[in-house]
């Protein structure tokens, strides 16, 4: 299975860094009994890990080899893939650009590497043999692409960044068999490689007769790209650990390493300043 990683993004919001975004240090975790900084994108790439894959690929732009300098050859076991998207063309054109390293019978994991989500094992919770979207509520759905499903979790539409959605639902990550990322590349390309966005393409795909299921299996989702989600995140990070330690019966301080795997933390946390 591929874990997919969309890093090409400026990171205009939370800019002047001196690196990537996808580097931004948040929370920290033990490593060889000591403690470090935890880049953003890690965590999705442990999400990613623990719900299957075995390979990862980022997809970066030019100029951002610190990304391959961080990461290296692989993480946590899994071999890393490198694909540059030579332009900002949107997030359809940086999935698609790593279409022709897998085949019809593998799986794919997508995600948003300047995001941190709970549950940390939220990918589990997605079927291997449709298009599944991972869905978290959030208080301003607007900022994303909102996901309307029926009551048996079909989705019915995804409502791209609307000013008033009708739903707070909102994917926080998807997964599909390589056939069905095949068939949404070449209606991708059929429609002129216009869709930027990722849920006006599946909505044409809804329409040609595809299905897709909206799985309502997250708790917090936080956007790390602006410094309000920034400081959530790290709050978001601090009660997992101070859950995890509630349950394990001892004490542990503001700042705590986050930890592997931390437990969700029992209240909703969504930021974005799109």
């Amino acid at each position: 299975m591929w874990g997919i990683i969309p890093a090409a993004g400026s990171g205009s919001r939370i800019q002047p860094l001196a690196f990537s975004k996808e580097l931004l240090p948040v929370g920290s975790r033990l490593s060889d009994g000591a403690e470090r900084p935890c880049a953003v994108s890690e965590y999705l790439c442990e999400r990613m890990v623990d719900g299957g894959a075995n390979k990862l690929c980022f997809v970066i732009a030019p100029g951002k080899s610190d990304i391959m300098e961080y990461y290296g050859a692989e993480y946590a076991g899994a071999p890393i893939a490198y694909v540059v998207q030579p332009e900002p063309r949107g997030l359809c054109d940086a999935i698609f650009r790593v279409a022709s390293l897998i085949t019809p019978d593998e799986h794919v994991l997508v995600g948003l590497p300047d995001t941190i989500w709970m549950p940390a094992d939220g990918y589990s919770s997605l079927p291997d043999d449709t298009l599944s979207f991972l869905l978290f509520p959030v208080e301003r759905p607007s900022a994303f692409d909102a996901v309307v499903t029926d009551e048996a979790g079909h989705v019915q539409e995804i409502q791209v960044k609307q000013e008033f959605p009708s739903t707070n639902w909102v994917w926080g990550g998807f997964k599909m068999p390589g056939r069905i990322l095949h068939a949404l590349q070449a209606l991708w390309i059929e429609r002129g490689r216009t869709d930027e966005y990722m849920g006006t393409l599946v909505n044409a795909y809804l329409a040609r007769g595809g299905s897709a299921v909206g799985v309502k299996a997250g708790l917090a989702y936080v956007d790390v790209g602006t410094l309000e989600g920034y400081r959530s995140a790290n709050e978001l990070l601090r009660e997992a650990a101070n859950e995890n330690a509630r349950i394990a019966g001892v004490h542990v301080t503001a700042g705590a390493p986050a930890g592997r795997r931390p437990l969700a933390p029992r209240r909703e946390i969504s930021v974005s300043l799109k």
